[in-house]
């Protein structure tokens, strides 16, 4: 069966943003947890907070966590997997589950393509399934069939600390990350900023948030739209 890869957000550190400005007026205060929540009011958490994000003191931003429940390629799953500081990951195991009903994922472009190219894709899963399903038959163990399965739908428990949310923003949010990871990650992004919105005011791709590409010749030109447009509105 055909899905879609999708992000859920299933839990997160309770009043996120009031965590991470206690964290940070406490390494300054003769005062203790209970009473520096009871003296900031929503205006001092906020004003604590954006100076926070102004110096680019993230630290304190590691005592919030978010969790997620993701549907992906195993493509993007792997991606995702390679950061490892401040995170924590359950997959589905290929080896312990098996594989013989699985969902997979088309990419857009190859729905652009047509619905001869969407078959051509299509065939070959469906003959991976056949041949995973054969071997599985002849007794081999799912954790050896599996060696002949493509890019199969995963599902993933993934918990983040929001400094590392804002790692994985700047450089999965970015248009040139591969399209099913950024299009993860801009769903993470708004779902974090429904719950904490001056918490990740700042989050996004370093373009959007801090006006910067760290790409070179790589870039894909939106900062020099961004300047463009600036420059309409200043002329």
């Amino acid at each position: 069966m055909i899905v879609e890869p999708s992000a859920e957000l299933i839990d997160y550190t309770d009043d996120p943003e009031m965590n991470v400005a206690v964290a940070a007026r406490l390494c300054y205060s003769e005062k203790g947890n209970q009473e520096i929540r009871e003296s900031l009011d929503e205006k001092k958490k906020a004003d604590l907070i954006k100076k926070i994000l102004d110096l680019g003191h993230y630290s304190t931003l590691e005592h919030t966590f978010f969790s997620f429940h993701i549907v992906c390629s195993r493509v993007t799953s792997h991606q995702l997997v390679r950061q490892r500081v401040g995170v924590a990951y359950s997959q589905r195991s290929q080896r312990y589950v098996k594989e013989d009903n699985f969902n997979y994922i088309i990419p857009p472009k190859i729905k652009s393509k047509g619905p001869e190219a969407v078959a051509v894709f299509k065939d070959h899963y469906e003959k991976s399934r056949e041949t995973y399903n054969k071997l599985l038959d002849k007794g081999i163990p799912p954790e050896d069939a599996r060696f002949v399965l493509p890019a199969v739908k995963t599902n993933l428990i993934a918990s983040y600390n929001a400094r590392s949310l804002y790692h994985l923003f700047s450089l999965r949010c970015c248009t040139r990350a591969q399209w099913e990871v950024r299009e993860i990650a801009r769903s993470m992004l708004e779902q974090v900023r429904a719950v904490a919105p001056l918490l990740f005011s700042k989050a996004g791709s370093d373009c959007e948030a801090k006006g910067i590409c760290p790409e070179g010749d790589l870039s894909c030109g939106r900062i020099a739209n961004f300047d463009n447009l600036n420059g309409d509105k200043n002329g």
